[in-house]
């Protein structure tokens, strides 16, 4: 029994990893050293751009709890970061270099792993394969990807806005309208007057934002420039831009604000919104403190920070099954950031379910499948359920979990501790279930 894996980083690394420690014979395929890409600066594998790249390390948090679903599968990945950690309080922060030796000794000492310094431009014809070739893939392997999906162009360039918990919103100021509609409306609208409207503009002009690549450089398009980049052109540019106030009166006072800013709905049962339009290379400690200055979220909590960058990846919900696998083309499975996911932690997860897959479909016999009660389970029914229409990769969050049964009312902090007390419990029949004999 055998598997190609293709790409060493972090999700590659744990998809091989899982692989070979059940048994199966991995074939594992990485470029490096022959050819790096832009944002490669060693030869070892899974390396992180910065020490705290692993984020929180509570398990009450949902990073956290993926993590610790991780430790319970056997995740190399995890197991070299808790190696290589240095202090940072709650967060898993590690000794980059060490993370990356561990790792990359441990893959290239495995008697089952064999490994391959090459370029790949095409989708081998072994079967099964898993890709994971990160957010910068290119190349003939892009190429081949577009004509079998059908897609004109994967999504080069990742245009993310914030998104928060809806019950972090102050529904005393926020109110329900669409510009222009009448009746409740789709959007949920904080206004602002003229004089907030300025001191946010000219927060966000002050504002410390995150360096661009070299590779990043000429990435911007007039459909996702940056919030802080559209307010750089004038000071009336959002209030004529995404935060425009036509059509749309504020209920507490019967006029229409200076502006506005429209949240959307993300998801079936409305527990998060995203803020329209806010794309951002704002810093994260920027962007917590900068748009919890607007009406109506000064306690907002965030499921997501914006962003914009280099990404190529997947409509997930259009093309892959449950399983990771290729709809369009069976044995290939897609782990990582290009399966739709933010985030070196949850591409990590995705390489280590690709894993366990493709271990029980090369022995024909179907794969456990994780309970979407777990923070695994959760990334795999966002992927497999998401709008196909206005898909966006996403970190892992409790947005993404489902609710918890009766039990009566809750604040945050004791609801994200009992579903991670559900997930834990889930995680352990999900472990037992998933191992097989090497």
């Amino acid at each position: 029994m055998h598997v190609v894996v293709i790409g060493a980083g972090l999700a590659g690394c744990e998809a091989a990893w899982q692989a070979a420690q059940r048994g199966l014979d991995v074939t594992l395929i990485e470029m490096k050293p022959v050819e790096r890409s832009p944002a490669h600066h060693s030869d070892a594998f899974a390396e992180l751009v910065c020490s705290n790249s692993l984020r929180s390390n509570r398990v009450t948090s949902a990073v956290g709890l993926l993590k610790q679903e991780m430790r319970a599968l056997d995740s190399l990945v995890i197991q070299a970061a808790d190696e290589a950690a240095v202090p940072a309080g709650q967060a898993l922060a590690v000794d980059r270099e060490l993370f990356a030796k561990r790792i990359t000794e441990t893959l290239e000492s495995h008697p089952r792993v064999h490994l391959e310094r090459r370029r790949i431009d095409a989708i081998p014809q072994e079967r099964p394969v898993v890709i994971a070739t990160g957010p910068l893939t290119a190349g003939g392997l892009v190429a081949e990807l577009q004509e079998l999906l059908g897609e004109e162009h994967l999504y080069f360039y990742d245009a993310l806005s914030p998104i928060v918990y809806a019950d972090s919103i102050d529904m005393d100021v926020a109110f329900r309208a669409s510009r222009y509609d009448d009746g409740p409306g789709d959007y949920l609208n904080l206004p602002l007057d003229r004089e907030g409207y300025e001191a946010f503009v000219a927060a966000l002009l002050a504002a410390d934002t995150v360096p661009l690549h070299s590779f990043e450089a000429a990435m911007y398009f007039e459909g996702c420039l940056p919030i802080e980049e559209m307010a750089r052109r004038g000071r009336d540019t959002l209030a004529y831009g995404p935060m425009k106030p036509v059509g749309l009166r504020d209920p507490r006072t019967g006029r229409r604000p200076h502006a506005v800013v429209q949240l959307r709905q993300e998801d079936k049962r409305g527990v998060l919104y995203s803020l329209v339009g806010f794309q951002t290379k704002l810093r994260v400690g920027e962007q917590r403190r900068i748009l919890r200055t607007l009406p109506g979220a000064e306690g907002a909590v965030f499921a997501r920070f914006g962003s914009v960058h280099r990404n190529t990846y997947l409509n997930a919900p259009r093309h892959l099954a449950p399983s990771l696998e290729l709809r369009a083309k069976p044995g290939v499975y897609i782990a990582g950031q290009l399966a739709g996911v933010e985030g070196y932690v949850e591409s990590a997860a995705l390489g280590l379910l690709a894993g366990i897959q493709v271990s029980f479909d090369a022995r024909g016999v179907a794969a456990p499948r994780a309970d979407p009660a777990t923070a695994h389970g959760a990334l795999l029914q966002f992927l497999a359920g998401a709008d196909p229409n206005r898909f966006q990769p996403m970190n892992v969050n409790f947005g993404l979990f489902p609710p918890l049964g009766a039990g009566g009312r809750r604040n945050r902090r004791e609801r994200y501790a009992a579903m991670s007390e559900r997930a834990l419990a889930a995680i352990a029949q999900f472990s037992a279930e998933a191992t097989v004999d090497a």
